[in-house]
């Protein structure tokens, strides 16, 4: 874009360099918080898995005993005993971005006749209630990283914008104005001599 070669001009584009320069770091600042963050929800991910994963891997054995024994009709699926109610969630918010909390898992309350189920059926509830609990958490998680991400993707955008295009090119238009201006100056100068000369030669 064509710079207009004024002293106008010149302290525009050094009033734009100093926000841009006093602006910056700010943003450096956010990208790294949001880089920090999203780490550290990725490695809490992947903590929650392997504890979801150890729980599956424990109630496999009982559960399956439990599931291939004909004696229990498909009706007294221990699954049928756990029904999800609702995810409580609360707002948070991480370097101005609004993300999900999770909070808690409700279950619709659901009696069921002990002579139905073997003596193990409420720890095998409780644990698939736990296994549920893991989906929740681990899905709202997944929503902060994919909110924060998409703020770091903006943030590293706008950073990439002042550092490679907005400060070099105002540098640039000052340093065009400068030459511009001086150049304007020494010409007057020369201006101003020979007439000079000419009203000494005259006189």
């Amino acid at each position: 874009m064509a710079v207009k070669l004024t002293k106008n001009e010149q302290k525009l584009q050094k009033d734009r360099l100093k926000q841009y320069q006093r602006y910056l770091p700010t943003l450096l600042l956010k990208k790294q918080q949001l880089q920090m963050v999203i780490r550290q929800i990725e490695a809490e991910v992947a903590l929650m898995r392997q504890k979801q994963k150890q729980l599956v891997e424990a109630m496999q054995v009982w559960i399956a005993v439990f599931n291939e024994n004909t004696a229990f009709a498909e009706a007294f699926d221990l699954e049928n005993l756990v029904k999800i109610d609702r995810i409580e969630k609360a707002v948070g918010n991480i370097a101005g971005v609004s993300i999900p909390v999770f909070k808690a898992l409700t279950f619709f309350p659901i009696t069921y006749d002990l002579d139905d189920y073997p003596l193990w059926v409420d720890q095998a509830l409780e644990s698939l209630r736990d296994v549920s609990r893991f989906d929740a958490l681990i899905s709202t998680l997944e929503q902060q990283v994919s909110l924060l991400g998409k703020e770091l993707r903006t943030t590293s955008q706008r950073v990439n914008l002042f550092e490679k295009v907005k400060i070099p090119e105002a540098k640039e238009n000052i340093r065009k104005i400068g030459i511009y201006l001086g150049d304007q100056q020494t010409a007057a100068v020369v201006r101003g001599k020979i007439a000079k000369k000419k009203l000494v030669k005259e006189a």
